[in-house]
């Protein structure tokens, strides 16, 4: 009996989450390992598809750097990347758009779908969902120590996005499913971060709340321990005394972005453990970092 009662506990502690979050939008942010490992995929599936029935709308984000990776090495075509950022010439291009919208994006489609869910793939560039523009980097010249801008290619940035489609697919009770591949003023495809994908897109449809899935805990302070909610202010700080620091940089950036553009609150959670989403947003005690403004 005493099992049945803890199941029960467990449902009891969801309510109040489950009212709060009734109705609305819930952008999550789908990669690392959890795009990999069969276990993990499923059960990201079951999490999306619990969220939908109890009256959540999730939008999901995915990424795919590790896929991309694979095929172009199987296709012997070398990758270089520059402060993180993939070099992208227009062959380059072509194999990321197969990639992300031919076979990630159709799989967690797929895996919705014959889990009991209803999803729909699309990419930044149906119905002009996501207006890109070429994106430069800088850095210092060894020679001057000035900084120098550096051509990356076919790597954009969002200038903005159409709210209406997403919603519109929402109203119609569809999960959407997002490549992060933007369209250009010229009509051509730009690769684009997926973690600014998911702020852009949370920013733009006024999401509840954003939810970043990765492969550790959550932001870790000096001493590397995990902190479980900064504000804006603090996360600047620990930029500033290097805490913060290399693949995390993006992650918090867009979190800012999406804050700024009226997100009231973002999670940077591991992906790795089973049911993360949920155990984020309809716990108590919650995992990872939670930012928020301030």
């Amino acid at each position: 009996m005493q099992h049945l009662i803890d199941k029960a506990n467990v449902l009891m502690e969801a309510l109040p989450y489950i009212k709060r979050f009734y109705g609305k939008t819930i952008v999550i942010k789908y990669g690392g390992n959890a795009m990999v490992d069969e276990d993990l995929k499923r059960n990201f599936a079951l999490d999306i598809i619990m969220m939908k029935y109890i009256g959540i709308n999730p939008v999901v984000v995915h990424g795919g750097g590790p896929q991309i990776g694979e095929t172009l090495k199987r296709m012997g075509k070398s990758t270089e990347f520059v402060q993180g950022l993939r070099v992208t010439d227009d062959d380059t291009m072509n194999i990321v758009e197969m990639v992300l919208v031919g076979k990630v994006n159709k799989e967690i489609v797929g895996l919705i779908n014959q889990n009991g869910g209803h999803a729909v793939g699309l990419s930044g560039r149906d119905g002009h969902l996501i207006r890109a523009k070429k994106m430069f980097v800088t850095k210092p010249s060894p020679e001057t120590q000035r900084p120098e801008i550096i051509d990356i290619g076919m790597v954009g940035e969002v200038e903005y996005v159409r709210p209406d489609i997403i919603h519109t697919i929402v109203r119609d009770n569809f999960i959407p499913v997002i490549a992060p591949v933007g369209e250009g003023a010229d009509g051509k495809a730009y690769n684009i971060n997926a973690d600014y994908v998911a702020g852009a897109i949370a920013g733009a449809i006024k999401a509840e709340k954003m939810v970043l899935l990765t492969d550790i805990e959550g932001v870790k302070g000096a001493d590397g321990e995990l902190l479980r909610s900064l504000s804006l202010s603090q996360v600047d700080a620990l930029i500033a005394s290097g805490v913060i620091h290399g693949g995390m940089l993006p992650k918090v950036d867009t979190c800012r972005h999406a804050i700024h553009a009226g997100v009231p609150k973002v999670h940077i959670i591991d992906g790795r453990a089973r049911h993360s989403v949920l155990l984020e947003i309809f716990t108590d005690a919650g995992i990872g970092t939670e930012i928020h403004a301030g």
